[in-house]
């Protein structure tokens, strides 16, 4: 069967005239003057993750779910006692290098004092050598002039020899002072570098065992509690769940026509389902540059205008502050924009906060 053109031009009339209607709803049909246009959203802020820096036993969490927590106010406490352990072993360590240094000190004094009495060794063993070499040459004089026996000059001449080998003994024990010396500096460069060391493992163990007590990074409420004293977690493991209160945003969705109007920084009001007597002023501090809800195609600029862009809204801190016990994230309701400046806000979208 196939059917007439009369029903087919029917059924297009109708389509056309339920689209004017869905279309008047959206764009007309909200009472709105033309410059402000709405759309619907919910309530969000920022989620911070309150997390273990390093793998470890969950001792205590001092916080519940849905309790108000502080900049700065303890959350939570991991378990130590390893980490105890291996400052205890550290600072044994730092002692023990200090030790050591000293000792090297004492050890390059030693070497210092041996290395002077060498050097005076080796100075009488000069003058003896200075004596032994004139002896043997008077003694050669006095062959010369058959004053002298051979024995005598043989005897001096072994002297000298002795004498140049005492010198030369001297000398070594000298050159071994200089080089204790050196090598007792070196040990008290390697322990000093061992006491660096010690005190940077103390350092280390020191900022591990401060971590292991979580803080609250700012003012905010606990939203969950993930995980529970007692429980084993990894490097980074979730233990709590915060909301900034501070930065209560509502995220709500526009069509190209309007989302490429709003400037940042608009007027906005937002209206809560859960409280619709009250009207709340907010500013508009984000438009997405990418539609979220886009056709399978786009070709044309009706498809074009069927593009969603996600648009935030801003509540001041100063206000939420002010409200803060009343501040909920997850509630529903409308957002009201004003495109244009010049263009006044109706009476039911008059700022009116709860008190």
């Amino acid at each position: 069967m196939t059917r007439s053109p009369k029903w087919i031009w029917i059924l297009a009339v109708v389509a056309a005239a339920v689209g004017g209607y869905y279309t008047w709803k959206i764009y007309a049909g909200s009472g709105l003057p033309a410059g402000i246009v709405e759309g619907n959203g919910r309530l969000e802020a920022v989620e911070i993750d309150i997390s273990t820096k390093t793998a470890g036993r969950i001792k205590e969490i001092l916080v519940d779910e849905g309790e108000f927590v502080a900049a700065g106010q303890v959350l939570a406490r991991m378990d130590t006692k390893q980490s105890e352990a291996q400052l205890r072993q550290a600072q044994a360590s730092l002692r023990r290098a200090i030790v050591a240094v000293d000792t090297a000190k004492t050890l390059i004094l030693q070497r210092a004092a041996e290395r002077e009495a060498a050097a005076a060794v080796v100075a009488q063993r000069e003058a003896e050598l200075d004596g032994a070499e004139k002896k043997s040459a008077r003694s050669e004089q006095l062959i010369k002039s058959k004053a002298g026996s051979q024995q005598s000059l043989d005897d001096d001449k072994a002297a000298a020899q002795g004498a140049k080998a005492a010198v030369g003994a001297a000398k070594a024990s000298l050159a071994a002072s200089d080089a204790a010396i050196n090598a007792a500096k070196a040990q008290v460069i390697d322990a000093e570098a061992a006491v660096d060391a010690a005190k940077a493992v103390i350092e280390s163990v020191t900022a591990e065992i401060d971590d292991s007590t979580l803080t609250s990074p700012r003012d905010g409420r606990v939203q969950y509690r993930v995980a529970q004293p007692g429980e084993v977690l990894s490097a980074g493991g979730r233990v709590l769940s915060l909301v900034d209160l501070s930065d209560v945003h509502m995220v709500f969705f526009l069509p190209t026509a309007y989302a490429g109007r709003v400037a940042i920084g608009a007027d906005v009001r937002l209206v809560l389902d859960a409280a619709p007597q009250y009207v709340i002023p907010a500013t508009a501090s984000f438009v997405a540059d990418v539609a979220q809800f886009t056709p399978k195609t786009v070709e044309t600029k009706e498809e074009r205008l069927k593009l969603m862009f996600r648009v935030k809204a801003k509540i001041r801190p100063d206000l939420l502050r002010e409200h803060i016990r009343q501040v909920k994230t997850g509630v529903p309701g409308m957002a009201y924009v004003q495109l244009d400046p010049a263009v006044e806000w109706p009476a039911k979208l008059f700022e009116k906060v709860t008190p």
